[in-house]
């Protein structure tokens, strides 16, 4: 069984597949891995950024320093579902997440009124500070809805070593915080699979081996920054950087 953590430190690489690729892949990795104990699951995404998109449009220079803001949810969440409000930082490679859990119900509450909340534990408390004073260092607002259909895999003899297979990627930019659904256009028609791998040091030998037998190699693909680029920068008037 996965356990889902709300603080993570890892490197992070990303690989763009056919459905061919990842059919082949999966048959490969059946003797390494299994799949965790979700099956095919949503997560939907809603971005937060400044009114001029100062956070994305920082991280597409790609900087050794970049962070983001999100409120994340497993499913279409009701009143009772737990959400998590994440940020995310790169520094020099490696990925820092770090969260807190709320209601549902209680995240409206929370984005007008962040002050007036009070989390259980010091360590929860002190992540929600960090992100009151994001908030309020920056002005955040809610600025698109970006989910997707998942299936992920997990070594139980390395714990650090996942993989995780994306499908559907796909935004919404109305309706986000009234609204917290699943549905909109595709981001990337172009890719089948986005496949993500979450590693704290190298990759096993054995994996490295498939994806150099299969000629799998990594790609540059944020869901935000493309979503950006392609579709709220000037509604086109940009130049495509992968």
């Amino acid at each position: 069984m996965v356990k889902l953590k709300n603080s993570f430190q890892r490197k992070e690489k990303k690989y763009a597949l056919t459905d061919a690729m990842y059919d082949q892949l999966r048959e490969k990795l059946q003797s390494y891995m299994q799949e965790d104990e979700y099956g095919l699951h949503t997560i939907i995404s809603i971005y937060f950024d400044t009114k001029d998109y100062e956070m994305i449009r920082h991280s597409i220079e790609k900087p050794v320093y970049k962070e983001k803001f999100r409120i994340r949810s497993y499913g279409v969440p009701n009143k009772e579902s737990t959400v998590f409000l994440e940020i995310k930082k790169k520094v020099s490679g490696v990925v820092y997440k770090r969260r807190v859990a709320l209601s549902y119900e209680s995240v409206a509450g929370y984005i007008q009124k962040p002050h007036l909340f009070k989390l259980k534990t010091p360590k929860d408390q002190q992540v929600k500070q960090e992100i009151d004073w994001l908030f309020a260092r920056k002005s955040l607002e809610p600025k698109v809805m970006i989910a997707y259909d998942r299936r992920a895999l997990f070594d139980s003899k390395n714990a650090d070593f996942r993989i995780t297979f994306d499908f559907n990627i796909r935004y919404r930019e109305e309706q986000l915080m009234c609204a917290f659904k699943d549905q909109g256009e595709k981001i990337a028609p172009e890719i089948d699979v986005l496949m993500e791998v979450k590693a704290l040091g190298a990759y096993p030998i054995w994996f490295s081996e498939i994806l150099a037998e299969l000629e799998i190699y990594p790609t540059s693909f944020s869901k935000y920054a493309q979503t950006y680029q392609r579709y709220l920068y000037c509604k086109g008037d940009f130049q495509y950087v992968v």
